[in-house]
């Protein structure tokens, strides 16, 4: 029998060591934490009461993960957030996860991002662990429940809504959160551009507002104001609070890119930068947007952008933006719909101010890339969540339903009539 080659005795010993590696590794031990002491979490806990209810909430950062969990979870990507809800009400109340964070994680699928290679007990220990702490439904009368729900991550200042449902009714919260531990990276920073206050021109009634909106610049240029960028083809109004509860619950989030800085308006660059992503990460809506130097009734107003990347959905997500799909008002209408479905958007209209432009003749953005656009922007006004498809105000501005049928292409059948 011949002998094994020094080739063949060489794999044979990298295979049995790679096996002992996974061996050791699925041993790797696993201590549940002795104490799972939450006062540094209550310390530092932003608290709000609302219609006899009261949260508390925070955000875990690394060293909190290691103490509550014995083992930084924040690395895979998952922002724990610690929440404490008091039931003062007379009726049985239900914390909805899925309107803090529509992409939360269960805390089976926490722990099992925690497992190790034939881990078994230790396993089934993490798993124990984890569904222990994660919040637990519902909070009955008079009790208080305490628990921690898995979010996606958020940069140094995350909003949380809290909702909490019971019969015919919805307590909402909002809160505005510090990231311990966060890098003070400008992207990802919420305190927003702020004009003096003797800059500001409050509108108080629709049709002065409507008058200053179509006077908004168009689109966005380059640093020097000298080439053309991006429409802007949307306006916001509402509170900060508001509009970011309505953004959070249709998965929208802050997420600046490279590409974005080479838009301006206003002299600057965009204030905040939302993205809404699709499949496996890939992007799919983005909203670049400005705060403008008028208000409406005290409430803030951002001149914005909307757009999608050409492929969608099918775009690598490792791109940095993509480039505009040439269709921008597919996208603002995307938003619109999106909007509908947030339970935030009270009043809804359209204006002139961005310039039609047909897809026979279209526009060019900086880079080149054309696109075509009936010229309108939307305008959408947002209130305190929770509102309905019944409590949207069409605006009686520029008839928009009205004019998309009657410019739309007639049907082989209609010809002639």
């Amino acid at each position: 029998m011949n002998e094994s080659s020094p080739l063949q005795r060489a794999l044979k010993n990298a295979a049995g060591s790679v096996v002992l590696s996974l061996i050791f590794a699925g041993c790797a031990t696993w201590t549940a934490p002795t104490s799972i002491d939450d006062a540094p979490l209550r310390e530092r806990a932003v608290s709000a009461t609302r219609q006899n209810a009261r949260v508390s909430v925070a955000v875990l950062g690394s060293d909190d993960s290691k103490r509550m969990f014995g083992a930084d979870i924040n690395k895979n990507n998952i922002q724990p957030l610690w929440i404490e809800v008091e039931n003062r009400t007379s009726q049985t109340l239900w914390l909805l996860h899925s309107g803090t964070d529509p992409d939360y994680f269960s805390p089976l699928e926490v722990a099992w991002s925690m497992h190790t290679l034939l881990g078994g007990a230790t396993n089934a220990s993490i798993d124990s662990h984890l569904n222990k702490l994660g919040f637990r439904n519902p909070i009955p009368p008079g009790g208080t429940r305490t628990g921690f729900l898995f979010a996606n991550p958020d940069r140094q200042i995350k909003l949380v809504n809290i909702d909490l449902f019971g019969s015919r009714t919805l307590i909402p919260f909002s809160l505005f959160l510090p990231v311990p531990g966060d890098a003070a990276d400008p992207r990802f920073a919420l305190t927003l551009f702020q004009y003096p206050e003797t800059v500001f021109t409050d509108y108080h009634d629709l049709a002065s507002l409507r008058a200053a909106l179509e006077r908004m610049p168009c689109c966005a240029t380059d640093e020097h104001g000298t080439t053309e960028a991006d429409p802007l083809n949307v306006i916001v109004i509402g509170t900060l609070g508001d509009i970011g509860a309505a953004m959070v619950r249709r998965s929208y989030r802050r997420d600046m890119r490279g590409n974005d800085l080479a838009q301006w308006v206003f002299g600057r660059r965009p204030d905040v930068v939302l993205r809404k992503e699709a499949q496996a990460g890939a992007p799919s809506t983005s909203l670049r947007a400005w705060l403008a130097p008028i208000r409406f009734n005290g409430d803030a107003v951002y001149l914005a952008q909307v757009g999608r990347p050409v492929g969608g959905r099918f775009t690598h997500h490792d791109m940095e933006g993509g480039t505009l799909h040439e269709d921008v008002d597919e996208a603002r209408n995307f938003l619109i719909q999106d909007m509908m479905y947030s339970g935030g958007l009270d009043k809804l209209g359209f204006v002139y101010g961005v310039g039609s432009s047909p897809q026979a003749h279209p526009r060019t953005t900086l880079n080149g890339t054309p696109y075509y656009t009936d010229g309108l922007r939307a305008v959408m006004f947002f209130a305190t969540r929770p509102l309905s498809f019944t409590n949207v105000e069409i605006l009686h501005w520029v008839p928009y339903l009205e004019l998309r049928e009657s410019t739309a292409p007639k049907e082989s059948g209609d010809a002639g009539k």
